[in-house]
């Protein structure tokens, strides 16, 4: 194809297109300066296509998503040859103008559903105040709505779920629930900031099912993710992104078959499965310092650091937890895998005595742990540390990275001022964050990266077990890798045990040594995770491998 041909068709695209972003740069001011995060991105969306943008923390892919929902901010710089939504230039509309194209014409899902959601308001209220805005038809009528539409993003009972808060639903509930509030009026174009982030993979599939519907209507997706297998299954075209630039562009099955730019290599080789159990994700001169943990007494594989047995809870006279025993050695990933509401995190949050069982009871270091008084349990606190699902609310925000780290120092270390500011130092180079970060609030850090001081946090006091509630959930692959990577040393090196919960089963597979399958509040299968992975025996475990997107 000549040029001529090349440009031709070029201009052709965009004449049909949905969205056309060309040459958009978008920068901040600070201190006098602007600094720009997104560097000459152009890329035309055509109606029923989907164009996803795919790279780490900080390279630009979610600030040119908010750009082009009219999101950017306040003291952002904006300036592109073209941005426009069919034939409406959306480039020097004001707050105004955008109310009435934002949620009529482009849907948005946000990537953290607790902070996007309103706390105080039902859900369902929260998806009719988008259908009312736009004064979409009676109250009746917008209520009638809101229950189909949580119904066909998979929310079982949508109609009780309607009337609950965003609190007393689970990440992955709350995720539809934004899902479907962005797709209420039928938009052109659909703006996706990681929307199955949160999602286990039955979920999940019937969130791409659903994508893939509105993409059959005619529906256009602008989707942001770091999930290299979700975007294997929706996208026609991909955008990496590194440092504000586009570095490859090109139909999905092209780039993740066959990547040019190196990065781009990086980023599929950092996708963890069974093809990677037992191997580095990331490059091996990427990998960061060891912490000056102590070395447990002994890191024999017969010593048993946490037994659950017989444990069972109920939340108004439901069983959200029935009868789950298990043992955790030292040095092993035990995974617990299951749906949302399957009772795993009730379970990780009964291991850690932040939950009181019903029946049944929990030892810790051969202690009693579940059953103690909590006066008892503090002098053990130290040996077991958590990370959250959902980093920002475990943080208080007015305090610094630093106070944050420097807090979860035990004061039993007796390190003086310097040194305890050298171990928050050494905590965060073990996360891949500069020393820099300490200086900073939680609000200011992207997704990842309050993940990553929330994982730094739980190494603070040295633990011998640590539980990891979807732990890697909000960071990108590459980043995810590191994480994973370092997991696995201090694992090697130090004895630690984990207790991995996540909806991501390739990520359970490559690091887990056994693994749970939940469902119900129960225990349905249980084993050797290659065993449980390659020839499930429940119907269950069968269902859940079954809905796992094509590895790329």
């Amino acid at each position: 194809m000549t040029i001529v041909e090349l440009q031709q068709e070029t201009d052709a695209r965009r004449a049909s297109a949905a969205l056309t972003v060309r040459n958009l740069w978008v920068g901040f001011a600070r201190d006098g300066r602007t600094r720009d995060v997104v560097k000459g991105v152009s890329f035309a969306l055509e109606p029923g296509r989907c164009v996803a943008i795919v790279g780490e923390s900080g390279s630009g892919k979610s600030v040119t998503a908010r750009t082009l929902a009219g999101l950017t901010g306040q003291g952002a710089h904006v300036q592109a040859d073209e941005i426009a939504l069919g034939d409406r230039d959306l480039a020097a509309l004001g707050e105004r103008e955008w109310r009435g194209i934002r949620g009529r014409r482009i849907g948005f899902i946000q990537q953290d559903a607790l902070v996007s959601l309103d706390p105080l308001r039902p859900v369902g209220r929260e998806i009719e105040e988008a259908l009312r805005l736009h004064g979409w038809r009676s109250r009746s009528a917008r209520r009638r709505k809101a229950i189909d539409l949580l119904d066909a993003v998979g929310v079982p009972e949508p109609a009780r779920r309607a009337t609950q808060r965003p609190h007393e639903l689970s990440g992955g509930l709350r995720q539809r629930a934004l899902i479907a509030s962005a797709i209420a009026l039928d938009p052109e174009v659909v703006i996706a900031d990681e929307p199955t982030t949160a999602l286990d993979v039955t979920v999940q599939a019937q969130v791409l099912a659903q994508l893939e519907a509105a993409k059959a209507r005619g529906m256009s997706i602008l989707l942001i993710s770091h999930d290299l297998s979700v975007v294997a299954q929706i996208a026609d075209e991909i955008l990496v992104m590194s440092g504000g630039e586009i570095v490859e562009q090109g139909p999905a099955h092209e780039v993740l078959a066959s990547p040019q730019h190196p990065y781009t290599q990086r980023l599929i080789d950092a996708v963890p499965g069974s093809r990677t159990r037992g191997a580095r994700l990331a490059p091996q001169d990427r990998a960061t310092p060891n912490l000056h943990l102590p070395r447990p007494e002994s890191v024999g594989r017969d010593d048993v650091v946490l037994e659950v047995r017989d444990v069972s809870k109920r939340f108004a006279g439901a069983l959200a937890v029935d009868g789950v025993s298990f043992t955790l050695r030292r040095g092993e990933t035990l995974g617990i895998v299951g749906e949302s509401g399957s009772g795993k995190s009730t379970t990780a949050r009964i291991a850690l005595a932040l939950e009181t069982a019903d029946e049944g009871d929990v030892r810790l270091l051969g202690t009693a742990w579940s059953g103690a008084a909590e006066r008892d349990r503090r002098a053990l606190r130290p040996r077991i540390g958590v990370v959250y699902q959902d980093p920002l609310s475990s943080f208080d925000p007015r305090w610094s990275v630093g106070r944050i780290l420097a807090d979860a120092i035990p004061a039993h270390a007796g390190l003086g001022r310097a040194e305890r500011e050298q171990r928050v130092i050494d905590l965060l180079a073990q996360v891949a964050l500069p020393a820099e970060t300490r200086v900073r609030l939680p609000l200011r850090l992207s997704g990842g990266q309050r993940q990553r001081v929330a994982i730094a946090r739980a190494l603070a006091t040295s633990p011998d077990v640590i539980v990891l509630d979807e732990a890697v959930s909000a960071l990108d692959v590459s980043v995810q890798a590191q994480i994973l990577d370092l997991l696995a040393d201090l694992q090697d090196e130090y004895g630690l045990s984990y207790l991995f919960i996540s909806h991501d089963l390739g990520v359970s597979h490559h690091v887990s040594d056994r693994v749970l399958v939940m469902t119900g509040g129960r225990i349905v299968e249980e084993g050797d995770a290659d065993r449980i992975f390659r020839t499930p025996e429940h119907p269950y475990t069968r269902e859940l491998i079954g809905a796992l997107p094509t590895p790329v």
